[in-house]
């Protein structure tokens, strides 16, 4: 039986957005995930949601625990992971409040514990392969939610990831551009790469929020300006997932 694991932010939480939901606080042998796990319904689908970065967004990029949440989600019975999160544009026609329904990273972290294979058996070496990450059948079914609601959306776009909490330099930002990454944020690839090894077919929504600092004739990236853009798309993000749980 299916299970839909959520890993997002603001509004996801909403317990509205459950039938009969129920908060479970687990431990796992990695150390406390983000938040406790709120469980029920959407559609009729058993749904598990996880704060990425707390409930009131307290942990860090840096500092969320991912190998514990993926490993909270699996112990669960989650099946599935959906993911919801802000990124800036790398791109001129990746607009704010765009969607982008991902399908490449490029891991630009320096100092996270991000595989669950700290050490081999003997002889028995653990290499997962990532040249797919997203699964492309949940992309499929996000890609097609998009287009039933009419949502703007872009059905590709390779996320680059940073350390954070800060944000980028221009150059910086001008560098990524020029590898070929389309958006930006802080937590994705990390998240990918243990859902992956985990075993957990795993998708993501981007919300485009800002377009980080390359582009001289705006501002660069606030956090102020983040939220505004997150709230003010946050219905459609939730809109979304709960159109394409059903569907998995």
């Amino acid at each position: 039986m299916k299970k839909i694991g959520i890993i997002g932010g603001s509004g996801l939480n909403n317990p509205d957005i459950l039938h009969q939901p129920v908060d479970q606080t687990v431990q796992t042998p990695y150390g406390n995930p983000s938040s406790p796990l709120r469980t029920g319904t959407v559609g009729g689908v058993p749904v598990v949601l996880l704060a990425r970065h707390g409930r009131e967004h307290t942990i860090p990029p840096s500092q969320v625990n991912y190998r514990a949440n993926i490993h909270a989600l699996r112990e669960a019975g989650c099946t599935h992971i959906l993911a919801s999160t802000a990124v800036g544009s790398l791109r001129e026609e990746i607009g704010r409040g765009d969607f982008v329904i991902l399908d490449q990273f490029i891991d630009f972290t320096r100092q996270r514990r991000m595989t669950f294979h700290e050490s081999f058996a003997p002889h028995a070496p653990r290499h997962t392969p990532m040249a797919d990450p997203f699964a492309e059948p949940l992309r499929q079914v996000l890609l097609s939610a998009c287009r039933t609601l009419q949502i703007r959306h872009h059905a590709r776009g390779t996320v680059i990831t940073i350390e954070g909490p800060r944000f980028s330099t221009r150059a910086e930002s001008q560098m990524f551009r020029q590898w070929g990454a389309d958006v930006i944020n802080m937590s994705i690839a990390t998240e990918v790469i243990l859902a992956n090894e985990a075993g957990l077919p795993y998708a993501a929504v981007a919300m485009s929020t800002d377009y980080d600092c390359w582009k001289m004739d705006e501002a660069p990236v606030r956090w102020e300006a983040i939220l505004e853009v997150f709230h003010a798309n946050a219905q459609q993000m939730t809109d979304l997932l709960c159109h394409a749980i059903p569907c998995i």
